[in-house]
């Protein structure tokens, strides 16, 4: 079965906030940044919108024609140069300013991203609650890594589950360096995939 995949535009910003909210709204790293059910109902959506309008900005979001999946993607080149400091204090103040863990999961996953190597960057992939485990996440991102292949550039995630980290290690990646352990909050596993011939 194929999944018609297409490059989203500025009309499709709120479906993708919704999307990117619906899948993450019970992930381990979603709840450790907002902590309390309550408080991560109303302001993890403002965070997904943050996300999304940069993407937008800066790199390319796919979602299945159907609207139930979607992927951010961002290139970084070879000459990219470590975080921008103002970047995760920007963040916090436009998503919630009393919420220092906004600001540090930007600041600590910026730390482990590797450089000197251009890469393809997924930056968060989700598919809406009713339509997980039907392949469509794994569709969206096997479209970019087959140009990946063929291109020969390698690509990059921070698995953020560990039921996440076992699919993409069937897509190719592998852990890079040792997981991001989250003060006082689950792991993250940075995950390296060198293009395959």
């Amino acid at each position: 079965m194929g999944v018609a995949i297409r490059s989203a535009g500025e009309e499709d910003r709120e479906l993708v906030v919704r999307l990117l909210d619906a899948a993450f709204q019970d992930d381990p790293v979603s709840g450790w940044v907002f902590p309390g059910d309550e408080h991560r109902r109303t302001t993890h959506p403002r965070l997904m919108a943050a996300f999304t309008d940069i993407v937008l900005a800066h790199g390319r979001i796919d979602v299945t024609e159907d609207g139930t999946a979607c992927a951010l993607w961002m290139s970084v080149p070879a000459e990219a140069h470590g975080q921008d400091d103002e970047g995760p204090v920007q963040l916090r103040e436009a998503v919630d300013p009393a919420n220092e863990r906004v600001e540090q999961i930007g600041r600590l996953t910026a730390a482990i991203h590797p450089e000197g190597e251009a890469h393809e960057y997924l930056w968060m992939i989700g598919t809406a609650p009713g339509r997980q485990g039907e392949g469509l996440g794994t569709a969206l991102i096997t479209s970019v890594l087959d140009r990946c292949d063929q291109e020969g550039v390698a690509a990059y995630l921070e698995a953020s589950s560990a039921r996440s980290r076992h699919l993409y290690e069937r897509l190719g990646f592998a852990l890079k360096g040792s997981p991001l352990d989250l003060p006082d909050g689950p792991q993250m596993w940075p995950m390296w995939r060198e293009p395959q011939g």
